[in-house]
Order: structure tokens, then C-alpha cells, then sequence
């Protein structure tokens, strides 16, 4: 994380990861919402299980190529902690942010393991990912502790989404500002300087929630759109299990 692509390379995965929630949690809550109008054509219990395992084991694969970045790239510490020749911590920058990565990488895992095993708690993948974020970011943390308790809340599931989106975009605010790319240097002791980032905060912060709500909106479209031109159907004529099967979606 000490240069530029250190910090754009998690900033990036930070937006995909807030738009991809944006997305799914909108489809999902579209689903539920239409799902007398045959909603749960378009998203099905056994697709949004594969969705799940599949975005845990992204997580984990991000979050294990970012540890290996930060020990193995130039200079990195190669996963030694201690130098005994000068009785100091090595390179604790690189582990710090390696800690950072590993929490990400037990709550893909714990996403993995929570939806791929029957009887696993469902809130633990939540938990996890609240400490993970609260290694980075308190108002993150907060939202995934209070998915623990409020699993399926939609205002909650899109401001995660929009802070994942923040976070993502103010890392690459800050590689700009502390690792420039080009010849203009950031003077860092300006005070206009510090008023004018202050300020761009709430730019990205805008911008997050901006992004949230069009996606949202977008996919609400979508579903109305797609079900008006589907054929109507009967849920009486289902079978008790698949009916059954409709209901547990409430829960994902």
C-alpha cells in the first residue's frame, strides 16, 4: 500500500465489490417484492446460493492476492516478522496491511463455509465481515453488525453498498494525493489543500450514494420490465416444495 498501486489496487475491488452490491441486493429486494408477479423466475434460491459461494470465494482470492502483494512485492518482508540482527519489527507497514487483507480473506471463507453447509449460523458470514471493516472503516463495520440482527434490510444492505463504494473511491482519491502519478506534487502542508480534500469527501461520499440509488432504480426497471412480458403464473399450481423453496428466499 506505500505507492500508488498499492492503494488503487484495494480502491478498485472496494467500488466493484459496493456496485455488485448495489446490484444483487436491488435484484433481490426486487424479487421479494414482485414475487406474486413471478419474480422468482428471474432469481432462483438454488442461483442466488451459487451467487453467494461464488462471491465468497472471490473475496478469499482477492483477499490471498493482496497478502502475498504485500509480502512478496518489492521489498516486501517475504512473511519475516523479526530482523534478529538489529532486534526490530521488519517491514510492519506490509503486515499491518497484510492483517488488514487477512481479515477480508476469514470472512470470504466464512461466506464459503456459510452457504455451502447446512446447519452453519447464516449471521456469521455478517460477522466477519464487520470485523473485517472495522480494520478499515467504522461506519462499514457498524452496518454489518447490524445485518447480524436485521439480515435482508434493504436500506442497510444499499448503504453497505455505498460505503464499500466510498472506501473504494477515496482510496484512489488518496493514492492521487500521496503518491501522484505525475510531476504535480500535493503540498500537503496548504491548508487550502486540506479544506479542498476535506470538501471532496463528501464529493465521493455523494457520489456513492448517487451510484447506489441509479443502480437500485436501474434494476427495479429491469425486474417491472421483464415481468411485464413474462406470462402470468399460478402459484397454486406449484408443488408444496416448490413453494416452500419460494418462502426460504425471504431469508437470503
Amino acid at each position: 500500500m506505500g505507492n500508488f498501486k498499492g492503494h488503487a489496487l484495494p480502491g478498485s475491488f472496494f467500488l466493484i465489490a459496493g456496485l455488485w452490491w448495489a446490484v444483487k441486493y436491488s435484484l433481490w429486494y426486487a424479487t421479494r417484492r414482485n414475487k406474486s408477479a413471478g419474480a422468482g423466475r428471474i432469481t432462483t434460491r438454488a442461483m442466488q446460493h451459487r451467487l453467494e459461494i461464488t462471491e465468497g470465494a472471490v473475496t478469499l482470492c482477492f483477499s490471498l492476492i493482496g497478502i502475498l502483494g504485500e509480502q512478496f512485492a518489492a521489498g516486501g518482508p517475504k512473511f519475516h516478522l523479526y530482523d534478529s540482527s538489529t532486534q526490530h519489527w521488519y517491514q510492519l507497514m506490509n503486515w499491518q496491511h497484510t492483517t488488514m487483507y487477512l481479515f477480508f480473506a476469514l470472512a470470504g471463507a466464512t461466506s464459503l463455509t456459510v452457504h455451502s453447509i447446512d446447519g452453519a449460523p447464516l449471521a456469521l458470514d455478517r460477522l466477519l465481515l464487520g470485523l473485517a471493516f472495522f480494520n478499515e472503516v467504522f461506519g462499514g463495520a457498524v452496518i454489518c453488525l447490524l445485518e447480524v440482527f436485521h439480515r435482508g434490510n434493504i436500506l442497510l444492505e444499499l448503504l453497505r453498498a455505498a460505503l464499500c463504494l466510498l472506501q473504494g473511491s477515496w482510496f484512489w482519491q488518496i493514492a492521487f494525493v500521496l503518491y501522484p502519478p505525475s510531476e504535480v506534487k500535493w503540498d500537503l502542508s496548504d491548508h487550502n489543500n486540506m479544506m479542498f480534500i476535506t470538501m471532496c469527501y463528501s464529493w465521493h461520499l455523494a457520489f456513492a450514494l448517487l451510484t447506489v440509488a441509479a443502480a437500485h432504480t436501474t434494476v427495479l426497471c429491469v425486474v417491472r420490465s421483464k415481468l411485464r412480458r413474462m406470462p402470468p403464473m399460478e402459484m397454486g399450481l406449484l408443488k408444496p416444495r416448490e413453494r416452500e423453496a419460494d418462502s426460504e428466499d425471504e431469508v437470503l
